[in-house]
């Protein structure tokens, strides 16, 4: 999170047409009703009842059956004992606000790869939050830096992040999702709006994925899509890094807590009081010692789920006593796009790019034997 910084490509707030959004909920909901005709939606709020019901309908629409029960009771009157059908209460919706985000919650994964990492045992997983629909960003990751499968004798390994596609074409989009997951295998979908607000929870379903199917690894780097990154420079880093308790990147210390309402990133008092906050890597490119992951999930029990991801982290870690480590060298990491030549890349670990850059050229002219400098 930096001032004047403009967010990745698929850093969004949650928008979509209010129309099309609810003849999107409305088909959905009639669809399902055919199967529950006591299924009553939480508050009158259909995105909240999509949310909380999106894994019985992915599995409706993947032609699963749905094991639906009613709540049976035993009532007494005379000591005749008879079944009585009770529709489940529903649980009142209450949003979290504007500010935070609903984590802590149950999200499910709809594309797993939860044996990939057990069977390949990488030295650093490499993970990328990018949006379902931004297939682009993904195929160009793999055609440069994430084709690096083995870096000074270390495998390093790459997935994507995503979450639910909303707006227009959600299903053409779903099924093109499913179809690139059966071509690489390389994907992990969770069953949140992707959007801008919740990229904590995004964050926190890697983390998630990383306790539950990733622990072996050494190290994962969470990466936005629209880097360069120097695999070779980072592996020669983590292997002289701290095995345990390690979070580096670019690390920002006494960041100004942002009372402007019209920022980006502002933030009230009633949410965080102090007027700066704890050293946090920002969220462009951060490495983790694979001990964190778990640490950080039980921690964010205990500490309000902010909507600024790379802010809650530092939150989480401030938490749990473990400061950021500034990376060896301050050049490694850089915010603002540096403009490429093969010299300067071959220095840093990672940079943003710019939006117009071609990122295909310049990797393979990265690639070319020759000196760097």
């Amino acid at each position: 999170m930096v001032e004047g910084v403009k967010p990745a490509e698929d850093g969004r707030w949650c928008k979509f047409s209010r129309n099309k959004y609810f003849v999107f909920i409305l088909v959905f909901a009639g669809l399902f009703l055919i199967y529950n005709r006591n299924t009553i939606i939480p508050d009158g709020n259909p995105k909240k009842w999509m949310q909380n019901q999106s894994a019985n309908l992915l599995n409706f629409f993947s032609g699963q059956r749905l094991n639906i029960s009613s709540l049976n009771t035993t009532t007494n009157d005379n000591s005749t004992s008879q079944n009585t059908t009770v529709p489940p209460t529903p649980v009142p919706y209450v949003s979290p606000g504007p500010y935070l985000v609903e984590y802590p919650h149950d999200y499910q994964y709809i594309i797993n790869e939860p044996q990939k990492c057990e069977q390949e045992n990488p030295f650093v997983v490499l993970i990328v939050p990018v949006a379902p629909n931004n297939r682009q960003h993904r195929d160009i990751i793999r055609k440069t830096w994430g084709s690096e499968s083995l870096v000074q004798d270390k495998v390093v390994r790459l997935f994507f992040l995503l979450g639910l596609h909303t707006g227009e074409e959600v299903e053409q989009v779903q099924q093109q999702v499913l179809q690139e997951s059966k071509e690489h295998h390389d994907l992990i979908q969770s069953n949140f709006v992707d959007c801008y607000k919740n990229l904590t929870i995004k964050t926190m379903v890697m983390l998630e994925w990383l306790t539950a199917h990733c622990s072996s690894p050494s190290y994962a780097m969470k990466i936005d899509s629209d880097m360069f990154l120097n695999v070779h420079n980072l592996v020669s880093m983590l292997l002289n890094a701290q095995k345990a308790n390690y979070m580096t990147g670019l690390v920002a210390s006494g960041g100004t807590v942002l009372r402007n309402p019209s920022s980006k990133w502002y933030l009230p008092h009633d949410i965080y009081a102090p007027p700066q906050y704890p050293r946090y890597a920002l969220g462009l490119g951060y490495i983790l010692s694979l001990d964190l992951p778990k640490k950080l999930v039980e921690a964010s029990r205990h500490v309000k789920a902010v909507y600024i991801e790379d802010v809650y982290l530092g939150l989480l870690m401030q938490h749990l006593g473990i400061p950021p480590t500034d990376p060896p060298n301050w050049g490694y990491f850089h915010v603002i796009p540096l403009p490429y030549n093969r010299c300067a890349f071959s220095r840093i670990v990672a940079t943003t790019t710019d939006p117009n850059t071609n990122r295909e050229q310049i990797w393979n002219d990265f690639k070319n034997p020759g000196p760097y400098c």
